[in-house]
């Protein structure tokens, strides 16, 4: 089962640190990640990709990002 990161509503660094926060408690193998700018969108995906882990995918809704990650 994904966790859920809701980082709407935040700017740079907090997603970038709630996502890292996920990852290293590692309970899942993929995570879902929902922010509100295209900034913070792309410094997570930098992010999880620094861990080792793949973007499976990336959608928008309403502004939203929905960024998917997985571990590689």
């Amino acid at each position: 089962m994904a966790k859920r990161v809701d980082a709407r509503g935040l700017s740079c660094p907090q997603p970038v640190l709630m996502t890292l926060n996920e990852i290293k408690a590692a309970q899942a193998d993929e995570i879902v990640v929902m922010v509100d700018n295209e900034a913070s969108r792309e410094n997570v995906c930098r992010a999880a990709n620094s861990k080792g882990w793949s973007i499976v995918d990336i959608s928008t809704k309403d502004d939203e990002y929905i960024i998917t990650i997985r571990e590689s």
